[in-house]
């Protein structure tokens, strides 16, 4: 299962990864697409959650509608092999380490992204790297 958790699902410079292109796309590999963006994208369009322009991602945690997505999530975790895909190809420089991988890890979770070349990092947290 790919869950997209990019806030806006479209691309110009590769329209096949559009959420509907590719939720057709996946099928094809019995692959099923699902979209919790709306709830967990990292570019909300509300100013609460910004300062000075950058993303406070404990501000965003915080929120009824991204821990409706993560509940979500949790659930589609519980019962699939589970990709979690966004725009941004470095995990670091997205919320999907910053925040999401964060809260499953939470839960017991364990998380690796998978870079562009195909090469596999194995994620510890935010907090655990800082003790180190």
């Amino acid at each position: 299962m790919v869950v997209d958790v990019r806030t806006r699902p479209y691309s110009k410079y590769t329209p096949y990864f559009s959420k509907k292109p590719l939720e057709e796309g996946l099928k094809e590999y019995h692959l099923k697409y699902v979209y919790l963006g709306d709830k967990m994208g990292g570019k909300p369009d509300d100013p609460r959650f910004y300062h000075e322009g950058e993303l406070l991602y404990h501000l965003l945690e915080d929120d009824d509608k991204y821990q409706e997505g993560l509940e979500e999530l949790l659930k589609l975790a519980g019962d699939n092999l589970v990709v979690i895909m966004c725009s941004e190809e470095d995990p670091f420089h997205c919320h999907r380490h910053h925040l999401i991988s964060q809260s499953l890890l939470k839960h017991g979770f364990s998380i690796t992204h998978i870079r562009g070349n195909g090469d596999l990092e194995k994620v510890r947290s935010d907090y655990q790297a800082r003790l180190f």
